[in-house]
């Protein structure tokens, strides 16, 4: 599978929520035809580099990704779009090659998406502090559309909700590759629930 590869300083989890300001041309093009045509492009996490392009300068992202869907697509004007994106299947990059307008271009291969796993008892208190989240965005009147969650919310299961914790909490770009690339979303799961041990968390809510 060849697809286009967005390199960004965040990282995509398979079910989350990416919004997205694009202005650069080769971005425009792609994500313009990616709409177009209902096809995913690949989410990256850079290592070293800058998301805007910079002469010279050399970009180092993940092996691990993240297929994204666009599921809103506005031009705002010509030369910028916004967009919402919605993470799909997780892959590995096979090969990949810098076109001479600026765009990447990778050989990748999916991994299987998660298995079904119930929230263990001993994990259930991981899964009760994110639907506290949850519920307290709702209790704020936060809109559906501008959760930073897409429904269903599936909280009795390890995947989505180590996924969803992935994205909230303050970890490097190094941490986020090694959860990405856990299989099992049991163990995931286990390592969210250490961290939260250690981290605070503040919930933002998008400004009124």
């Amino acid at each position: 599978m060849k697809i286009p590869i967005f390199p960004l300083s965040t990282t995509l989890f398979p079910d989350g929520l990416l919004h997205l300001k694009i202005f650069e041309m080769h971005y425009l093009q792609m994500t313009k035809k990616a709409f177009q045509e209902t096809q995913p492009f690949g989410v990256v996490t850079i290592q070293e580099g800058s998301e805007t392009r910079v002469p010279g300068q050399t970009v180092e992202f993940s092996h691990i990704g993240v297929l994204a869907h666009i599921l809103r697509f506005e031009e705002i004007q010509p030369n910028l779009y916004v967009l919402l994106c919605k993470g799909d299947e997780r892959f590995t990059i096979l090969s990949k090659e810098l076109q001479s307008n600026g765009l990447w271009m990778a050989e990748v291969s999916l991994l299987p998406p998660d298995p079904e796993s119930l929230i263990p008892l001993e994990l259930q208190e991981t899964a009760n502090k994110l639907g506290k989240v949850i519920l307290s965005l709702q209790q704020h009147s936060i809109k559906t559309s501008e959760m930073p969650f897409s429904q269903p919310y599936r909280l009795e299961d390890c995947g989505w909700v180590a996924n969803r914790w992935c994205e909230m909490l303050p970890l490097n770009a190094g941490q986020k590759e090694l959860l990405l690339g856990q299989t099992n979303p049991r163990l995931r799961l286990d390592l969210i629930n250490d961290m939260l041990d250690e981290i605070q968390i503040s919930i933002q809510f998008p400004s009124r």
